[in-house]
């Protein structure tokens, strides 16, 4: 049978120790002495082994006291860590997350589920919409923690990463290969003039066959080889695939990922929302659902 360390007999030797004497810990605690010397006794009798040195004047550790004392106070640090984070109403409410529909994935699923996981009476609501969408919330306070796609960036943001945009169609589709070319864009998507600009310095003819706010409208359109589109590398959907047109399209260009935090918002939780974030897009080689999204366009989210 597993043992348990008493958290109160660990609290109170971590007094002790600190406060060099059982009647100043007492004093800390708001208990007895007597009550002190029990706890600290039990903590001796349930380890077999002698953690104060008596034979001294004052209270001075044994090795194996001297021991346990760095152990005793990582454990009673992180449960009141975890009673605060459970209890304290710092922890309780909501927090928004402003993300464009088109880099949901692969990461902020991954984000959503450690951030539930480490701030339960937290909840977090994400906000999908357009990049300048989101910049109006922004700036209008509605929306203090928001991820944007573009190529400059603007006071107060940092850039997560650099990621090209690319030409994505039908799964062995042949809709890139006719003239004009069929486009489909929501009106608002910020790649959409990168893309006609591109095709008009290239001379290739297009036209729109889709003008929709649904990207539902807009895939299911590119997914019957109907049109194209772009996507920034790695977050089409896995019924989609970035277009093998060899030079016959013009190349685009990059997009920063960039995140903006607002200078209002000052809670831990929201806080570590933002790092959170910061860390998914900094370390993506230990993300095995990066590597999945940028070999076969698959947005799988990672199962900690």
């Amino acid at each position: 049978m597993p043992r348990n360390l008493d958290m109160t007999a660990l609290r109170s030797f971590v007094a002790v120790a600190d406060s060099g004497g059982v009647t100043r810990a007492a004093g800390l605690l708001n208990l007895t002495q007597s009550a002190v010397s029990m706890q600290l006794k039990r903590l001796e009798e349930g380890l077999g082994l002698s953690l104060m040195d008596r034979s001294r004047r004052g209270i001075a550790l044994t090795a194996e006291g001297d021991q346990l004392l760095a152990y005793a106070r990582r454990m009673v640090s992180l449960n009141d860590e975890a009673i605060g984070r459970m209890t304290s109403q710092e922890f309780e409410g909501e927090v928004m997350l402003g993300v464009p529909h088109d880099i949901v994935y692969p990461f902020i699923p991954q984000v959503l589920q450690k951030f539930a996981a480490a701030y339960p009476r937290m909840r977090a609501n994400l906000l999908s919409l357009y990049t300048r969408q989101l910049q109006d919330l922004y700036r209008r306070g509605q929306c203090g923690i928001i991820l944007t796609t573009e190529q400059e960036i603007m006071e107060g943001g940092e850039v997560l990463s650099d990621t090209p945009l690319s030409w994505v169609g039908a799964r062995g589709g042949q809709a890139w290969r006719r003239l004009p070319l069929r486009l489909a864009f929501a009106r608002s998507c910020i790649f959409r003039s990168e893309v006609v600009d591109a095709l008009d310095r290239a001379g290739i003819p297009w036209e729109m066959a889709v003008e929709a706010e649904s990207e539902r409208a807009i895939e299911a359109t590119v997914s019957a080889d109907l049109a194209i589109t772009a996507d920034l590398e790695g977050t089409a959907p896995p019924f989609l695939e970035r277009i093998p047109h060899g030079g016959a399209l013009p190349e685009l260009r990059s997009y920063h990922i960039n995140l903006y935090v607002s200078e209002v918002i000052r809670g831990k939780a929201e806080l570590a929302l933002a790092d959170l974030v910061r860390e998914a897009y900094r370390n993506p080689v230990t993300n095995p659902a990066v590597n999945t999204a940028q070999t076969d366009l698959l947005p799988v989210p990672e199962n900690p």
